[in-house]
């Protein structure tokens, strides 16, 4: 229907977005952490691929074509968009294709995975704007996707650096 097709959850009104950044062990701690109650739902998996319901074996593979991701459900009148792509931008490198620090891969891609044009345009003038601050030395290689199917990652992973915290995680704010 049409609220599914533009990322609304009919009964609240609340919206997704998704975002890789590299490790979703990660990405999902950032999140949480900076919009806490903000936050209806945080669930990392895998998005962008052509196989159906991948593991997290197979993306590894790199060959699925998947990223790993965090799908947020937030209500935009608490937490606007613009602010998790801006905190998105703060929490990983978008200049370095298919990697984050020691993750090597297409599966940890800087992409944000949008829900509807709405989101596209918005995130599209803010990697123009900040291109344009000189925050960062290289060019954003930020790709930007229409959203596909999600599949939830295996349970062991979500809330994985809050059941472990010695887990390995590479991300931090950057600005």
């Amino acid at each position: 229907d049409v609220y599914k097709r533009q990322g609304i959850n009919a009964e609240y009104g609340d919206m997704k977005a998704t975002f890789g950044a590299g490790c979703f062990w990660g990405v999902e701690k950032f999140f949480r952490k900076e919009f806490k109650e903000g936050l209806i739902s945080a669930v990392v998996g895998y998005c962008g691929g052509k196989h159906v319901n991948p593991s997290y074996k197979d993306v590894c593979t790199g060959k699925t074509g998947h990223a790993e991701v965090l799908q947020l459900e937030y209500n935009p009148d608490k937490v606007p968009y613009k602010d998790l792509v801006h905190f998105f931008f703060r929490m990983h490198d978008p200049t370095t294709l298919n990697r984050q620090g020691n993750d090597v891969g297409t599966q940890y891609r800087s992409v944000i995975f949008y829900h509807n044009e709405d989101q596209k345009t918005e995130a599209e003038k803010i990697i123009e704007q900040l291109q344009k601050s000189g925050k960062f030395s290289k060019p954003i290689v930020t790709t930007l996707e229409p959203a596909s199917q999600f599949y939830i990652a295996e349970d062991y992973h979500q809330r994985y650096l809050e059941n472990n915290p010695g887990g390995y995680c590479n991300h931090r704010i950057y600005w």
